[in-house]
């Protein structure tokens, strides 16, 4: 069980929360104090916590967020028209398509986006430029989980990661950071869809 919740699954944290129809959906921020859910939208998430903790954080001075006007909106953009919906969604539209259509549609999408990607990585090391951002992390999130999960529970088979020779080098680049490498557990996070 969860430490702060005494709860066995996310459902239950919801049910808690006093939501009983669900849908019962992570990555889930919940205020302990409170004891209630203060968001499940990743975007928002990662907003808070690279601005609303900074006087409790043992490293405030980084931000994931660029300041130059132009970056944000590059960096928007790409979330808004390909990392979230082609790529970080778009694995669980494959994996959930009700029909044989729906799958291929997205199925076409997530390898022409991925596709994308590579060849933007190809000249930079990160989707902003040099500089490691919030849509990378995002990225980084579905990607570390491509291969090992997502190719066989959402059928997302066409081609692995490891086929994807940028993608592949900025996969490695972010785990070897150490504070994102030690939030890496490939055991749990495989017990979370087998």
């Amino acid at each position: 069980p969860d430490e702060f919740t005494g709860s066995s699954s996310v459902r239950e944290v919801y049910n808690q929360c006093g939501d009983q129809t669900g849908p019962f959906t992570t990555p889930l921020l919940y205020d302990k104090k409170t004891k209630n859910i203060v968001s499940n939208e990743s975007t928002e998430i990662l907003r808070m916590l690279n601005f609303e903790f900074n006087d409790i954080a043992k490293n405030p001075n980084v931000n994931l967020y660029p300041d130059d006007d132009d970056l944000k909106d590059e960096l928007n953009e790409l979330n808004d028209s390909i990392v979230y919906p082609k790529v970080n969604n778009g694995v669980y539209k494959c994996g959930f398509a009700r029909s044989q259509e729906a799958y291929d549609e997205n199925i076409g999408q997530l390898f022409d986006s991925l596709d994308i990607l590579n060849e933007k990585l190809a000249h930079q090391r990160y989707l902003g430029g040099n500089h490691f951002t919030w849509l990378d992390l995002r990225l980084f999130m579905t990607l570390v989980r491509f291969d090992p999960v997502y190719i066989t529970y959402f059928k997302t088979n066409q081609k692995r990661i490891v086929d994807y020779p940028h993608l592949l080098g900025f996969i490695r680049d972010v785990y070897s950071m150490e504070e994102v490498k030690k939030t890496i557990i490939m055991d749990h996070i495989k017990t979370h869809y087998f």
